[in-house]
């Protein structure tokens, strides 16, 4: 917002550029963030075979240590495609990172979204999956065709926050799981120890794939 001019995510962490170190210090945030709830993730697992290679915590370590190296190398000045007569390597290589970290975003959200664990978990990733792949895809696409330009770069602002927005969500519902149960007074008493004790193992039975 601060930025007087139609760009794409990646200039603002270009060399010269004023917002260059808070773009550095946010993906490195987001690094941060992305680890720690892989870490959390780290027993879902997908039903589909071919997602159930590796797992959402994978992909996210992947997409991290991918955005780490693009916070680390950083683009040009003007953030020129890697091609042709703008050719450079650390355009070639920062808009790479970027690439493969959206992308192992995006299959981490696949792979959670075939997961039993949580239904409406499983709904949102499918849907925001999809629609950053999407989005973001078409961005790129309009960026490499230097058509529309402004039109691509708002896409990838749009793909960036959906992801960041799937992030949040995925982890707060991580937590959620991880905290204690609240106990009432009544489940004190042995006969309400016992029934729970007893609804909990029939309940943790067939979810300790999940587990």
């Amino acid at each position: 917002m601060t930025v007087p001019r139609e760009l794409y995510v990646s200039e603002l962490g270009a060399v010269g550029e004023p917002t260059a170190e808070w773009f550095r210090v946010a993906l490195l945030l987001i690094v941060a963030g992305g680890s720690v709830i892989a870490w959390a993730g780290r027993r879902v697992r997908s039903d589909a075979r071919v997602l159930a290679i590796g797992s959402p915590a994978v992909s996210l370590w992947v997409g991290c240590a991918f955005f780490l190296l693009a916070s680390q190398v950083t683009c040009t000045a003007g953030c020129p495609l890697p091609v042709g007569e703008t050719f450079t390597w650390q355009d070639f290589v920062h808009t790479a990172a970027a690439v493969i970290a959206f992308a192992a975003a995006c299959w981490a959200m696949l792979q959670a979204a075939f997961s039993r664990r949580d239904r409406f978990l499983a709904r949102l990733s499918l849907a925001t999956g999809v629609i950053v792949a999407v989005v973001a895809g078409t961005g790129g696409i309009l960026s490499l065709l230097r058509w529309q330009v402004a039109l691509g770069s708002r896409l990838e602002f749009v793909a960036t926050t959906i992801a960041i927005g799937w992030l949040v969500v995925f982890g707060t519902a991580l937590a959620r799981r991880a905290a204690p149960p609240v106990s009432t007074p009544e489940d004190d008493t042995p006969g309400m120890q016992d029934g729970s004790q007893e609804a909990g193992a029939t309940f943790a039975g067939p979810h300790q794939h999940f587990s």
